[in-house]
């Protein structure tokens, strides 16, 4: 039985529903003004808000401006404006997580009344706009706790509504799609997910990659389509529904889309992986020094956070020359460790390489490992032990990394018996560096060969002494003859020794002296012109290592960078002018302002016509002589000059190629200079280092879109030549001028 209310009754319910509903949103309000006022944490201000905070990676960018070589970050971010966005992301964005977002102030109360009845019926959604989105990322952290959640998401709201009110709509999903998190290797932002997932750039994506990027948004972990592919795919297919329903897309080419493979370019990116590694962290020192040294701040006044900031940094890089230099060191390399593996195979590391002992100990108190143990608090013997231990290693190979069962010390044994390698190569007249392999594998072995190693350069010293003479009156067609030469006067008589079989017998000219690599001619030249003039230009081309001022720097007994020696040659290849290498173009802040700028400092090292005559006497190396593999095994006909070097017991070998375009380093030894090959046959430079330049160079001359022309030869000095290259000329006008001074009795 129903009992009937009597009027003031009824009036009395109503009056207590009012009251708890006037007082609930009272209690709204008051919440709000706290949130409002900071009581719960404080809220970005509006200064916050037009410069919103954010951890965006700074791009190191290649030649074309445009290639990004690779990124420092805390977070993997780079931003894009709009219209560098392609459609496609839009519209999977806004049919998946916010079908109104055009219409709605931040806030969509209609989505969120809606969501909140689904959960209380226990389908649990989202109810969070697009804008309310982007405010946790920007300003917070999804809190686990329910009541600072509640707090947060409060916090969230004013913030949403702050946004809409100070950016238009376009700038909201931009600065959305700047922040999101696309999980596999730290990836933030449409930019970073669109070259790490399809190598390629945003407004490239197609619908179904942009389904497949935007359906990561809510579960970058469950949806990630390298772990959990097959979830990938359906969530895919749910975004490709949603934008059809929502008239983005046809039902027939959603159907169509939804057919197509991941069709995934995965390229992770990864300090250790990825174009230029060594050449990046070399380049990372440098800006870092910069930023510091001239107190470049932000307008604030902090200084840049090179992980955060999103700097862009220009370099000289070209990018498929970068790639073009990698695959010939990988190339050759490759090949070169089985003839290194199997000329040492059988014998005794312990009898055959001297100071063995000593260099494992070296390499063991260098290893990570022994550091690692060292803080553990480890003795001496417990260390010992522990490398005495098998253990699994992870190995570099040619053949990729792998990993074995294997004792620790035996794994530094393995390491000092791979060959490392270093290339550069530079256009000599603007002195930008286009390609930089610092090492092997910057993953396994960090240490950079081009810029901070310093290795014997062998005979590629010799030119420096030849250039000297050259520049003194000294033609390439006069005759030597080819006899020990003694040079006293600088502490301990010297004279070099000579290989029989690599000795060329009775008088040769300076070009072939120089295309032959004989020491006794070298010796003599040396001994005529003496050592300072020949160490000043060795400084005024660039070199920065310590070049004593003996005889013996004829032959390459200093040391120096990869770096330094290609740059030293590009004098020969530039009408006599040493350009500053240089692999730094400017560096500016994320929106484009230039923080600094930096230009080749030039030095006129010789005379144009010292280097002309020095470019074709080096030339004389490749058609010749020491370099003769370019032409007979590798087919390279266009004009070239080069040296070949090998430093004592076969130690180090270099190869430095100049064209009018390029100039190119490669340099290739063990770790250890007591670590190398037996024989010159196979440790000489023409084998260890010349066909890496060949190879590369063979590559870049198959590009035409490159530029660097085959046909072109060195420019000849603008006044002419006194210098007289034709040797059979030169004999006449010796035979002329000895038959003049006889018959005036000299």
């Amino acid at each position: 039985m129903i009992t009937k209310l009597k009027p003031e009754e009824i009036r009395s319910y109503n009056r207590t529903l009012w009251k708890i509903v006037i007082g609930c949103f009272a209690f709204f309000v008051l919440i709000m003004a706290l949130v409002a006022f900071g009581i719960f944490g404080p809220l970005p201000s509006f200064r916050d808000l037009e410069n919103p905070k954010s951890n965006q990676a700074s791009e190191i960018l290649s030649s074309d401006g445009r290639t990004v070589l690779g990124t420092y970050y805390v977070q993997n971010r780079s931003n894009v404006n709009y219209n560098q966005i392609s459609p496609n992301v839009i519209n999977a964005l806004i049919a998946t997580e916010d079908n109104r977002f055009m219409d709605h102030s931040g806030i969509d109360f209609g989505r969120t009344f809606t969501i909140i009845f689904y959960n209380l019926i226990g389908k649990k959604q989202g109810g969070s706009t697009i804008t309310q989105q982007l405010a946790l990322n920007l300003f917070s952290e999804r809190s686990h706790n329910v009541f600072k959640r509640i707090t947060q998401k409060l916090q969230e709201w004013i913030i949403a509504v702050n946004l809409e009110r100070r950016y238009t709509k376009e700038e909201i999903i931009t600065m959305y799609l700047n922040t999101v998190d696309f999980g596999a290797y730290n990836t933030f932002g449409i930019k970073s997910a669109s070259r790490t997932y399809f190598n390629t750039t945003p407004d490239k994506l197609t619908a179904d990659q942009a389904a497949l990027l935007i359906g990561m948004v809510n579960g970058p972990g469950i949806y990630s389509p390298i772990r959990h592919p097959d979830n990938a795919v359906n969530r895919r297919n749910f975004v490709l529904r949603r934008m059809a329903e929502e008239g983005m897309l046809s039902d027939g080419q959603a159907e169509e889309f939804k057919q197509k493979p991941l069709g995934l370019n995965f390229k992770p990116s990864d300090h250790n992986d990825g174009p230029a590694t060594y050449f990046r962290a070399v380049l990372r020192k440098d800006v870092q020094k910069i930023l510091d040294d001239q107190s470049i701040v932000k307008s604030d006044g902090t200084p840049y956070d090179l992980d955060r900031d999103g700097l862009r940094i220009y370099t000289t890089i070209n990018n498929t020359m970068q790639q073009y230099a990698e695959e010939a060191q990988k190339e050759y390399m490759r090949d070169l460790q089985v003839q290194f593996n199997q000329h040492w195979r059988g014998r005794s590391l312990w009898k055959g390489v001297a100071n063995f002992k000593l260099l494992l100990d070296q390499g063991m108190k260098r290893s990570d490992r022994y550091r690692w143990l060292k803080q553990q608090g480890k003795s001496d013997d417990e260390i010992k032990e522990d490398f005495n231990t098998p253990t699994t290693v992870n190995l570099f190979t040619w053949h990729g990394n792998i990993d074995t069962t294997m004792k620790p010390i035996d794994s530094i044994v393995y390491s000092k018996m791979l060959l490392r390698n270093a290339m550069m190569s530079m256009d000599p007249t603007t002195g930008y560096v286009k390609a930089w392999v610092g090492g092997i594998n910057f993953e396994h072995f960090k240490y950079d060969q081009v810029k901070m190693g310093a290795r014997q350069v062998g005979s590629t010293a010799k030119p420096f002494t030849y250039a000297v003479a050259i520049d003194n009156g000294f033609s390439p067609c006069m005759q030597v003859n080819n006899v020990p030469d003694t040079i006293y006067g600088y502490g301990k008589p010297w004279c070099p020794g000579s290989s029989p079989s690599e000795t060329v017998p009775g008088a040769i000219t300076l070009r072939k002296a120089l295309a032959r690599s004989q020491n006794w001619v070298t010796a003599h030249v040396m001994k005529e012109v003496t050592p300072v003039p020949v160490m000043q230009l060795i400084k005024k081309m660039g070199v920065t290592t310590a070049v004593p001022p003996y005889p013996s720097i004829c032959l390459g007994t200093f040391n120096a960078s990869v770096f330094d020696m290609t740059g030293a040659y590009s004098a020969f290849a530039n009408h006599g002018v040493w350009t500053e290498p240089i692999y730094l173009l400017r560096i500016e802040d994320k929106n484009g302002n230039l923080l600094y700028e930096r230009k080749s400092r030039v030095v006129q090292a010789m005379n144009e016509q010292t280097a002309y005559v020095m470019s074709y006497m080096l030339k004389g190396v490749v058609d010749e002589g020491t370099g003769w593999r370019l032409r007979s095994k590798y087919g390279l006909r266009n004009p070239i000059g080069g040296k070949t070097g090998t430093t004592q017991n076969n130690s180090d070998g270099w190869f430095i190629g100049i064209t009018p375009y390029l100039v190119t380093g490669v340099w290739t030894g063990c770790e250890d200079r007591d670590i190398h090959f037996r024989s010159t046959h196979l440790g000489e430079g023409a084998n260890t280092a010349l066909p890496i330049f060949a190879l590369y160079m063979k590559k870049v001359y198959a590009n035409q879109a490159l530029g660097i022309k085959q046909g072109v030869d060195f420019d000849p000095p603008k006044n002419g030549l006194n210098i007289q290259l034709d040797c059979g000329a030169y004999s006449q006008q010796q035979q002329a001028t000895t038959e003049v001074d006889n018959k005036l009795g000299f």
